[in-house]
This record gives C-alpha cells, structure tokens and sequence, in this order.
C-alpha cells in the first residue's frame, strides 16, 4: 500500500515516544491475551506496521509472526526487531490471504491501529476474519483494536492533531483532514500531513498521503466476527487506547 509505505519512515512520529508506546502496548496486549486465553504464547500480527505491537509482544516473550500489506513498513518493522535483538519472523501479505501465507495453530491472531477499517466493505472484512479464523488453533483468539466511529462526528475538513515532534533540530508537525462523503457517511477520505522545519534554516517541506477508511461501528464489527465463525465476542474498554473487539474460535 503506497500510502504506508510513504509514512513508513514518519510512523514513529505519531507517538510523542515510541519506543514507550512499543513496551505499553506489549504489556496491554499480553493482558488482554493472557485474560482471555491463559498460556498464550504464539501471536500472529496481520497488520504490523513498522512493528509498535509485534515488537512489544515479543519483548514480553511471545513468539511472533507478522506481515502487512506495505513492503515498506514491514521492511521497517524487520529492521526494529533486529535493533533490539528480537526475532520476528516478518512476511508481506494481504490478511484476506493470510491462511495461504501463514498457516494455522497460532494462539493470537491480531489487527490493531484502526487497520481493518482499510477494508472498504462488509464482504472484504469477513474475509479477513474467516482468514483470521482458520490462522488460529481451536480455542484460540482473534484481537482487533479500532476507532469507535460511533462517537466521530461526520463532516469535511475535520482536522485530527498528533502534535509537534522533535528530532535533534528538526520539529515534526504531524495532523490528518478527514472527509466524510456525506452527513450519514459510512466511509471518508483522509490526508496525512507532515511538516517538517529545520529549526537551524527555518527551511519548510510538508508530505501530504492520502488514503479512505470505511467507519465500521464496532457493533457490525462484532457481528461480523461472529458470522465468521467466532464466539464469546464483546468489545472491551479502558484496556488499550482503542476499543479492543475479542472473539475465540470454538475448540475442537
């Protein structure tokens, strides 16, 4: 995806410290996981990014996989864990296609940062979760971590801040646009803006990437993993920045 692979370098730039929210989305993760299916160990990531949850699983001692559909960021995502001396085993794929690529028997399969939402339709995302489904053992877990459109208002020129960064001398000011299609909207384009200043020339350039989201409701979002064959799903709050949506694939 050439929008991820344009904000694979900036990623980072979104939290004011990344390598913070790489330990504390590890340690919420392992929580949830460990609540949910006790002794769990073998996670699968099917949209890893540059690596913000795979790295923090597997500093807390999981076994990970993980892929994603941009090159860029999982080349990134690879070059993270090597930087900490962690093995993760990292693969480029669409997790529509994720059984072919990854086989089955994994404890966790996850999908965190508002990722499956990038599926523009309800048919697409079953496939992802039916996808998800038959990469887990029976009795284990699928993880999906998204924004609660319920609560976002709709319009255009809604502006969305991260903040101002700073690298050595140069300031990073990171903000989305988004524009929903309609009033009653279920879908809206976004443009990712990065500025960044020299502080030393005071010399400007701004990257503008642009992609569109579908703003599932975590409702259908459940309701969906529950046609793909999952049960005990329920959205849980307060234990991660986003909703987290669990479902278990019945044992054998």
């Amino acid at each position: 995806m050439d929008f991820y692979d344009q904000l694979a370098p900036l990623y980072h730039l979104i939290y004011p410290d990344w390598p913070a929210s790489v330990a504390l989305q590890g340690t919420q993760l392992d929580a949830v996981a460990q609540a949910e299916w006790p002794g769990a160990a073998r996670v699968l990531d099917l949209s890893c990014g540059i690596g913000t949850q795979a790295l923090g699983l597997a500093q807390r001692g999981y076994t990970v996989r993980a892929s994603d559909l941009s090159p860029g960021a999982v080349a990134r995502a690879r070059q993270e864990a090597q930087a900490r001396g962690l093995s993760i085993e990292t693969a480029v794929g669409d997790m529509r296609e994720a059984h072919a690529l990854h086989g089955s028997g994994f404890d966790v399969v996850l999908s965190a940062d508002n990722s499956v939402p990038h599926l523009q339709n309800d048919a697409d995302i079953l496939a992802a979760l039916r996808q998800m489904w038959l990469c887990l053992r029976p009795g284990g877990g699928c993880v999906l971590t998204v924004r609660d459109y319920a609560q976002e208002p709709r319009g255009r020129h809604l502006v969305k801040h991260y903040g101002a960064r700073l690298e050595g001398r140069r300031r990073h000011v990171l903000f989305q646009v988004w524009d929903f299609d309609g009033p009653d909207a279920t879908h809206y384009d976004f443009s990712f803006f990065a500025v960044e200043e020299d502080l030393d020339t005071q010399a400007v350039s701004t990257r503008v990437m642009r992609s569109r989201y579908y703003a599932i409701t975590t409702d259908r979002l459940l309701a969906l993993m529950a046609e793909a064959g999952f049960e005990r799903t329920r959205r849980i709050d307060g234990a991660f920045y986003q909703p987290v949506l669990v479902g278990t694939r019945p044992p054998a």
